[in-house]
């Protein structure tokens, strides 16, 4: 990654409780270059928007993006399990493409594993007729919950519109090291999400599950070897934080994550360029 800060996107799930058309002018107005929108359901019963194509609601979320001069970067957030159609998310694809949104989040929860990678195939061929990729983001709770298990998934599609989503947490509770990201190729890494955490793995599933959604941290705020990973990660790489909202205001809870992140890029920064002693 680069010694500059590089645009910066934020994850809809840092401040879900926030409908997309003030999400896009309240990012728009901290500074971030991209969004990301939640107009899926990542688990039953978790809050997600509906954007229907054409709607006035939709002209108006397209006219905020407009005037803030920002993209919508992915869509999420989908579960690929047993069950899975890919055909039931046409509607969801067509609001994004109608956003010009350049990506679909994933998660792989299907035990069988030929079914899962035939299901991943055909979401990323929809998802290319309205000019979209796919990310397959790393759960460590889920069947694919290692960095391999998703480089070998992807690689097995022989898609070139699926790549694997390296977020920081999962990442590290998945029990992988930014290091380990040279055992894979630069082209399967497109998208990084950024945050902190304590330095201790929490025990089971379900504590993972909860820190996942509760308990991450600002970026530089926690244990998590961030500085490592943006050393390790491909430089066109397209960052965004995601950090749940916990109680704050929702503009002040986005700008002091955006601000966190900025000093995280000025810490790399300094110890990217600083300078060897002088021998005496």
């Amino acid at each position: 990654m680069t010694d500059i800060m590089p645009p910066l996107g934020i994850a809809h799930f840092s401040c879900i409780e926030v409908p997309p058309l003030e999400f896009v002018r309240l990012s728009g107005e901290i500074g971030y270059a991209a969004v990301g929108l939640r107009l899926h359901p990542a688990f039953q019963s978790a809050p997600f928007y509906t954007l229907r194509p054409g709607s006035a609601e939709m002209r108006s979320v397209k006219v905020a993006l407009q005037q803030a001069g920002i993209a919508v970067y992915d869509i999420e957030f989908v579960v690929i399990d047993e069950a899975f159609s890919a055909s039931e998310l046409l509607p969801v694809l067509e609001s994004a493409g109608e956003l010009g949104a350049r990506r679909l989040s994933v998660c792989g929860d299907d035990p069988d594993r030929s079914r899962f990678a035939a299901n991943l195939t055909a979401l990323a061929e929809l998802a290319a007729e309205f000019g979209m990729a796919v990310d397959l983001e790393i759960m460590p709770w889920r069947r694919i919950g290692t960095l391999a298990a998703a480089a070998d998934a992807v690689e097995a599609t022989r898609r070139t519109n699926i790549s694997v989503l390296i977020d920081a947490l999962h990442l590290s509770r998945s029990g992988a090291v930014p290091a380990d990201l040279r055992s894979v190729s630069k082209e399967l890494v497109r998208s990084v999400q950024l945050c902190d955490a304590v330095a201790e793995r929490p025990s089971d599933n379900a504590a993972l599950v909860a820190e996942a959604r509760g308990g991450r941290l600002f970026p530089g705020q926690g244990a998590l070897p961030l500085q490592d990973l943006l050393r390790a990660v491909p430089s066109d790489a397209t960052l965004s934080v995601e950090v749940p909202n916990t109680g704050l205001p929702a503009e002040r809870h986005a700008k002091a994550l955006f601000d966190a992140t900025i000093a995280l890029f000025g810490r790399e920064r300094d110890t990217v360029t600083q300078k060897p002693p002088s021998k005496r």
